[in-house]
């Protein structure tokens, strides 16, 4: 089932492969995604749906260094080559649309203000990836630093920042792709407000369920009605702890966020599952639950093989399966898994900032 086509709503997939987003860090100056970024993509277009690395919506909403971003007028002609190269080479594109919220630096802030939370809480070792001594990206060396201590939001910043959302997705539309990805995962921005335990707000943003999913409903229903809900997914990571963003219940946390992501009509949702050592395995009961409560395509990714991957697609737990780490090192990853063919390894000390090495070099399978 790993190599049927797929109709996402109206797009229609060659396969259901997934490359996941991965933030590489490769963005030029002015957070502008460059020539290089465009080769990396199409060399991996063969994917049946390719979800951009992590791109962030304001300088704002930025928290690692040389990431790309996509509110300005050169960030969208610099997406538009990577989305030109992606379909010319036969492939499909969503851009995952991000606002990283408390981790981040005062580097990376407007006038080095405090990042902004949900909650004024910081997460102590959570770390982000900076360029202190203003080094550049082609240098490819940053600093791994303690995010800074974020503030709390007011109530009325809060329109601004969902508007921040609806302007990217028209800006990820006017730079080609098919669609976008909203990033509600990792303990970032709309995963802060989510979670019960990095939300202690008491106003309508806190306390219940149902105030703590107001932010990402409201922005749900702001991109959908400013490029289509059909053009629309979202990442949620429910049983996770990634970030320091935790939850008291997250089972009923997630189930619920579902049920409101299903009356709105998005056409996605990507759980992101646990993928380090020794990680807690998602129960069955809940993927079965999931299905039940959200009747749009479920993609999953963490550490899938093709046995595990053909298994959820078997037992209609997923539609498509995300393969991220092995995606770097295998641009022709589809036909490598098709064919039972070794992988390459990736070069970890690559993964973020640098030039082409570990990034575009990767030797391709010879068919």
């Amino acid at each position: 089932m790993l190599f049927d086509k797929y109709s996402l709503n109206t797009l229609a997939l060659t396969n259901r492969i997934v490359m996941p987003p991965m933030t590489r860090s490769r963005a030029g100056t002015g957070d502008v995604a460059t020539d290089m970024m465009a080769d990396y993509y199409a060399q991996r277009a063969s994917a049946g749906l390719i979800i951009s690395e992590g791109t962030q919506i304001s300088q704002q909403g930025q928290g690692y260094a040389w990431t790309p971003g996509i509110y300005s007028d050169a960030q969208i002609a610099g997406w538009k080559k990577v989305t030109d190269a992606v379909h010319h080479a036969g492939g499909k594109i969503f851009a995952q649309l991000w606002h990283v919220g408390r981790v981040s630096h005062t580097v990376l802030q407007p006038g080095n203000a405090a990042p902004v939370s949900s909650s004024a809480i910081q997460a102590e070792g959570v770390k982000v990836f900076v360029d202190v001594e203003g080094r550049g990206p082609e240098n490819g060396v940053g600093d791994m630093v303690q995010h800074s201590m974020p503030r709390a939001l007011a109530v009325e910043e809060i329109p601004a920042i969902v508007n921040d959302y609806a302007q990217a997705a028209r800006n990820a539309i006017a730079a080609g792709f098919d669609g976008i990805e909203l990033h509600g995962a990792n303990g970032y921005l709309i995963n802060q407000f989510i979670d019960s335990q990095s939300n202690l707000r008491d106003d309508e943003y806190g306390g219940s369920l149902q105030n703590r999913l107001r932010f990402m409903k409201e922005v749900v229903e702001a991109v959908s009605a400013a490029i289509g809900k059909e053009r629309v997914g979202i990442r949620l990571a429910p049983l996770t702890t990634l970030m320091g963003s935790r939850d008291d219940t997250p089972e009923a946390t997630y189930l619920a966020a579902a049920s409101v992501l299903n009356a709105i009509g998005i056409a996605y949702i990507h759980i992101a599952e646990a993928d380090w050592d020794d990680a807690p395995v998602m129960p069955a009961a809940f993927k079965e639950a999931l299905r039940i409560i959200f009747h749009g395509t479920l993609i999953y990714s963490g550490k899938y093989t093709p046995e595990r991957a053909e298994e959820a697609l078997a037992k209609g737990w997923a539609d498509l399966i995300g393969f991220g780490r092995p995606f770097i090192a295998n641009p022709d990853l589809p036909y490598r898994l098709q064919h039972n063919l070794p992988l390459n390894e990736p070069v970890r000390e690559k993964f973020f900032g640098g030039g082409a090495e570990g990034y575009l070099d990767y030797p391709l399978q010879k068919a």
